[in-house]
């Protein structure tokens, strides 16, 4: 009678544990199930990591550095000027580039002399840009331009003006090549910052 005990109890330990098996396996289904659910649409709509590379937003950002992109501001608000953004590459959309908001949709922005000079409804004869607060005011921006944006461009430009591809050569930017806003950087750590728009003095 023992040993029959004893090989029932075997038995109902075995089972025990194969169901104990089976429960933990579908625990952890059903947390990948609800982490997959929750990070693809955050990853995909929300937030997505992008990394520098080359030099055209110097000082400001260098080579290599991670960044967390806010994709979701500019689908219910307009863009902030001095906003820094990814964007696809108007003459080859499969390249991301990294630039600063410079002119607004519907603004005429010249270049001449090393200035930048923004005209809109605000400003009808004209305002030169102060970009001291992120860059050094012997910070010259080479080129001459004199464009009139269109209710869906965006001019855009990189820090670093003397090595930055931008609309200065490739023209305005649509809103809509637009991925979204620098939110955060994440790398490297005691660079980390959270980013804002400039506050211009206009």
């Amino acid at each position: 009678m023992g040993l029959i005990f004893k090989r029932n109890k075997g038995k109902f330990w075995r089972g025990e544990k194969f169901h104990s098996l089976v429960d933990f396996v579908v625990e952890i289904v059903k947390i990948v199930v609800i982490s997959l659910a929750i990070i693809i649409p955050v990853r995909y709509f929300l937030i997505q990591p992008f990394y520098v590379k080359g030099a055209s937003m110097e000082p400001n950002l260098y080579n290599h550095e991670y960044l967390i992109i806010d994709e979701i501001s500019y689908r219910l608000d307009e863009p902030t000027r001095g906003d820094i953004v990814v964007f696809k590459y108007p003459k080859d959309p499969k390249q991301y580039f990294i630039k600063r908001m410079i002119g607004l949709p519907n603004e005429r922005i010249v270049i001449h002399n090393g200035k930048i000079e923004i005209f809109n409804q605000d400003h009808p004869d004209g305002m030169l840009l102060d970009e001291s607060v992120y860059l050094d005011e012997s910070v010259y921006t080479f080129g001459k331009v004199d464009i009139q944006l269109g209710a869906d461009e965006c001019f855009l430009m990189g820090d670093n003006r003397q090595s930055s591809l931008d609309s200065r050569s490739f023209g305005p930017v649509k809103l809509a090549g637009i991925i979204g806003k620098t939110w955060l950087r994440g790398w490297p750590f005691d660079r980390i910052l959270v980013f804002s728009a400039p506050e211009y003095n206009l």
